[in-house]
């Protein structure tokens, strides 16, 4: 059957979003199918593009243009200067998009980068990031970020916060919302019948028995003893600094980690460019780079679409995973 394309959005206009979306069709063609949601202004002079009016019109243009579904914004775009006037125009895109993939016009939501900062000023946008507001768009179901690429999959149990509050914040409770959420995301969404999940432990050693911590022995340990007797393949509480050479990562198919570098360091060594950022939990596909705005070469031509390429590639194999 002939599946939707995938809704990209512009993501921030000053940013790198408009022109990686140009560079990741002439890379990729028309495999997988997308279409960018986004003022044609905002593109870079010259850009080879074509304009449709409804997602079903995407299969139809030529492979060297990249399918555009306009959306007028308040101002032009200058790159690397996000102006104000444009941050709701952001977050219409995004509202938009989502309303495409549940409609079923789009069979997968990929998001270009966004700045907080800029659509709290601009638009008092309420929401820490790009996941949140999805998942409030969905009806307020529980998510995890997941970063993936070739080489790894990681899910932080605690995400944007000091790190003197993640003892605080990582309860039994966030903890194996994480890991179910994982779970079932790994057999919907990555077709894996029987998951494996790695599992770190806080502190230095898994805490060693005690010596280093205690959060691994009263806490940690029991949740996962109580999901395996439900038929979790489910190893630790591991030491984080033994989980990620290759034959560790041969074992499992994600690793839950406990807080947001011990996830992300690991996955940025071994594949900076290519990192794909994944929502799990909501009832459609999301997938984004696993970067940010990147004002500082905006605008110059110069920015690298391997992680964008590598987000629409991800996005359309899960929505054929999903069916």
């Amino acid at each position: 059957m002939t599946r939707a394309p995938i809704a990209l959005t512009s993501g921030d206009p000053s940013g790198v979003g408009p022109e990686i979306a140009l560079a990741a069709r002439a890379r990729l063609g028309a495999e997988p199918p997308f279409f960018l949601i986004a003022d044609p202004r905002h593109l870079p002079p010259g850009a080879g593009v074509q304009p449709i009016s409804d997602p079903a019109e995407a299969a139809g243009v030529p492979a060297h243009l990249l399918p555009l579904l306009p959306h007028p914004f308040a101002a032009t775009a200058r790159p690397g200067d996000p102006d104000p006037a444009n941050a709701q125009g952001v977050v219409a895109v995004i509202a938009r998009a989502v309303a495409l993939v549940q409609a079923g016009k789009a069979s997968a939501l990929t998001t270009n980068p966004i700045n907080k900062k800029a659509l709290k000023d601009g638009a008092g946008f309420a929401y820490p990031g790009h996941t949140e507001f999805l998942a409030a768009l969905a009806g307020d179901v529980p998510v995890v970020m997941m970063l993936a690429c070739d080489a790894l999959r990681v899910v932080p149990a605690t995400i944007h916060i000091a790190l003197a509050e993640v003892p605080r914040q990582l309860t039994a409770g966030l903890l194996e919302t994480t890991i179910r959420i994982t779970w079932a995301g790994l057999i919907r969404d990555f077709g894996i019948a029987k998951p494996r999940l790695a599992v770190a432990g806080l502190n230095p050693h898994a805490g060693e028995g005690g010596a280093m911590g205690g959060e691994e022995l009263a806490m940690i340990a029991p949740l996962l003893a109580r999901l395996r007797t439900e038929g979790m393949q489910l190893a630790g509480p591991l030491s984080a600094d033994t989980m990620f050479h290759p034959a560790a990562r041969a074992r499992y198919d994600a690793a839950i980690c406990m807080y947001h570098d011990q996830a992300l360091i690991p996955i940025k060594t071994l594949d900076f460019a290519g990192g794909v950022n994944v929502t799990l939990g909501l009832p459609f596909v999301r997938t984004s780079p696993d970067h940010g705005t990147a004002y500082d070469i905006a605008g110059k031509g110069i920015a690298d679409p391997s992680s964008l390429v590598a987000a629409l590639r991800m996005a359309w194999q899960m929505a054929r995973a999903r069916g």
